[in-house]
């Protein structure tokens, strides 16, 4: 007898995909961005100006990949996305980048606060000077070496974990979003109650600041730099497009959770953000991100708690950071695998164990790899470095909309975007933008995240014909 296939049931209601928005988007870079945020803008009203205008773009993309995301629900994911836009190369573009660059930097890049938070509580050793000061090309791997072997010691344990199947994600999801908030609200409260800050801490920008004219191109790339740092903290708004197909009434309910998830985060962060500025002057919060492994919250709170308070807030982001490198561990191999049945990727990633029914050889390839990314440069290389590749891909996606308006006239769409053609476009723009401002501000970081993303190319030609001589 044929087993029955099952359907998608719209069951997600608006307040659940709200949560499910703010659960997706809510990690690590609200308690670390702000640092190297002051020291790219120097004055603590740009710094605020720049976390509103990198949620209302992040806005933007959300509602432009939701359209995209709700006409393919069904199917799910950006390699889909993709195939069926631009063709069989890009997806495969989209995948390799995946592995190459955006995931396996993300889990190099989350569990390297893990490490920076453990760093604040029992201190890490150091190797000799002139080890850590090897230098291969652009990369010291050695720089850091406790920050960096611990990081890389918890992407094995936790790839080992996944690779023995893990039940109860969900539920440690939700506990892990329920002690972020937890945590921010502690650092909100505590801060104006006890903080010992001052309101002119606003006004008085850092002793290295100049003013200058929105139209100076120094300022513009300032801003991107530090739209590029706000972004990693926004990483995640395009989640919620995935489950499209099992959204109650998505037409309405999908853009308002949109909204409502990102209207709460913005003011989430703009709250806790103008909390560590009014605690510390924007001098002490640039002193913070040169000292490298220390963490903003970390700082703000041993400011005016001390050593106990600091620790606290150190176990907190201990805590969500391991839960948030675990999750994101877990997901993006099943990409993998689908490619490698599909013959885009490393035939092995296409194994599943026998026993414990996870694809395990998907699993070390991403592990390891991000293990290499860890030796390659710091936290903030690694976020920009992901981010300057996701918005690639996000501006593709929402241009996607353009390109099926105009292939698919008459297609279903559960949602169209609010504001088309304009609000598309100007995501799009926005990206283009971000890319060429990012390759003037941060060449390092362009130029290996556009080398990871093409080194998939070779492989590409080599799978496709092999695929097409069999």
């Amino acid at each position: 007898m044929e087993k029955q296939q099952g359907q998608l049931i719209r069951s997600i209601t608006l307040s659940a995909a709200t949560i499910l928005v703010v659960s997706s988007v809510i990690g690590s870079g609200v308690y670390k961005k702000v640092a190297p945020m002051s020291a790219d803008l120097l004055s603590p009203s740009l710094v605020l100006w720049a976390w509103l205008l990198a949620g209302i773009i992040s806005l933007f993309g959300a509602l432009s990949n939701a359209e995209i995301a709700g006409m393919m629900a069904d199917s799910g994911g950006e390699f889909v996305y993709f195939r069926k836009i631009y063709g069989r190369f890009m997806a495969f573009l989209w995948g390799w980048s995946t592995f190459a660059v955006i995931k396996t930097a993300a889990v190099a890049s989350i569990a390297y606060v893990f490490s920076q938070s453990f760093n604040a509580m029992f201190p890490l050793p150091h190797l000799p000077e002139s080890v850590e000061s090897i230098q291969f090309l652009v990369f010291k791997p050695f720089e850091n070496a406790g920050v960096k072997g611990l990081t890389i010691l918890l992407i094995l344990v936790l790839t080992f974990v996944n690779s023995r199947g893990l039940k109860n994600a969900a539920a440690l999801s939700t506990w892990i979003t329920r002690l972020v908030i937890v945590g921010l609200l502690g650092i909100v409260v505590s801060g104006f109650l006890w903080g010992g800050g001052s309101i002119s801490n606003f006004n008085t920008p850092s002793v290295s600041y100049t003013p200058r004219d929105w139209t100076d191109f120094t300022l513009i790339k300032a801003v991107f730099a530090a739209l590029l740092s706000a972004f990693w903290a926004y990483e995640g708004w395009n989640t919620l497009g995935f489950i499209g197909g099992e959204i109650k009434n998505p037409n309405r309910n999908l853009p308002l959770a949109l909204f409502g998830g990102m209207m709460i985060i913005i003011g989430a962060y703009m709250i806790v953000n103008f909390t560590y500025l009014y605690v510390l002057p924007i001098d002490q919060l640039i002193d913070v991100h040169k000292a490298k492994n220390e963490i903003a919250a970390v700082a703000v709170v041993r400011h005016f708690a001390g050593d106990m308070g600091a620790t606290l807030i150190s176990i907190i982001i201990l805590i969500t950071t391991l839960g948030c490198t675990n999750s994101t561990i877990l997901m993006p191999p099943r990409v993998y695998y689908a490619m490698a049945k599909d013959g885009l990727f490393f035939p092995r990633a296409a194994e599943i164990h026998p026993t414990y029914h996870t694809p395990n050889p998907a699993l070390w390839m991403q592990g390891l790899w991000a293990c290499m990314l860890v030796l390659s440069g710091s936290f903030d290389q690694l976020t920009d470095m992901l981010i300057f590749a996701a918005f690639f891909f996000y501006g593709a996606t929402a241009f996607g909309v353009f390109v099926m308006r105009r292939r698919e006239p008459n297609a279903e769409r559960p949602y169209k975007v609010w504001g088309y053609p304009i609000v598309p476009a100007l995501f799009v723009l926005f990206c283009v933008a971000l890319i060429i401002i990012t390759c003037i501000n941060h060449p390092r970081e362009a130029t290996l995240g556009i080398v990871l993303m093409l080194s998939g190319l070779p492989f590409y030609f080599y799978w496709t014909r092999k695929k097409g001589e069999s």
